[in-house]
Parts: C-alpha cells; structure tokens; sequence
C-alpha cells in the first residue's frame, strides 16, 4: 500500500508476489530469506508495473473521442485505389510483405510461411499486427484528406478478418 498509494493495486500486487513464490519458491535457497525475497519481489512488479503505465497511459476514450478520426468502411471505400496501396506501401516491411501476399496475392497462411521461411504462427502474428498498423495508417490519410474515390472490396476484407 506504500507503493501503490491504492488498495485495489496494493492487493494485486501482494497476489502477484505470492503467484511467483509458488511457481518459484523451490528455487528458494535460504527460508529464512521469505520475507525479504517477497518484499523485492513486490517491489519489482511495482516497478514494472509503474514503467508499463509510464510507457502506456490510460485515457478515458470519452475525454479524447473528438480527436480521434473516423475509419468506417463507408469512407474508405470512398477512398482512391492508389491512395490505398500508398497506405499499404507504408507499412513497415516485416508486415507489408504478408499482408500483400494474403490479401493481394489470395496466398493461405502455410504458403505464406513457405514463401518468406517462417513459421505459421509468426504469419498468423504479422498480419495481425500488420492490419492494425494499416488501420491506423488508412485512418491517418482518411483524417488528412476526406475527398477520396473509391477504393473497392480490399479493405473491407482487411477490416473484418
């Protein structure tokens, strides 16, 4: 509770030490030691916790939901085949090449690995990072410039798999 200042994380905390005494306390030298190895062991997820925060803050959707531009698949279609594959163009490598050969190409996940010698999982995982990447993207040219053609069935593919 010294830590946290909140009784609700404080209990977390005290949980979490104790999940990690009994998944690690055979490795434990000296018994005698308990008590201090599970205040360092609080104050070590306290810490982690306190970077995870730093490095990902909480907003309330409801304080910043003005600012937050509109990528419905209605106004993507709106949006220009070539402005589209230029959003695509912009993802980073590692998940631009199996997007494109999943959507673009019609390749299944195993081919995929075949293709860039990984394994099925790491596909599965580049994509799914590679879909949130590119909506973000699409939705940062959507917000930029909202006069756009259409774009064709591609992208409704993308948003709902």
């Amino acid at each position: 509770l010294s830590l946290t200042k909140r009784e609700a994380e404080a209990c977390d905390l005290t949980q979490e030490s104790f999940y990690r005494l009994g998944a690690k306390g055979r490795e434990l030298e000296n018994p005698a030691k308990l008590k201090s190895w599970l205040f360092t062991t609080c104050y070590r997820e306290f810490l982690r916790g306190e970077r995870h925060r730093t490095g990902f803050p909480h907003v309330d959707i409801s304080l910043v939901e003005h600012e937050l531009p509109e990528a419905t698949p209605e106004r993507v279609q709106e949006m220009d085949p070539e402005a589209l594959m230029s959003t695509v163009g912009r993802l980073d490598e590692i998940y631009r090449v199996p997007v494109m050969l999943f959507y673009l190409q019609g390749l299944a996940y195993k081919e995929i690995a075949a293709v860039l010698g990984v394994p099925i999982g790491t596909v599965m995982s580049r994509l799914a990072r590679g879909k949130v990447q590119l909506r973000a993207l699409l939705a940062e040219t959507l917000q930029a410039d909202s006069n756009h053609a259409a774009v064709g069935a591609t992208y409704r593919e993308w948003q709902y798999e």
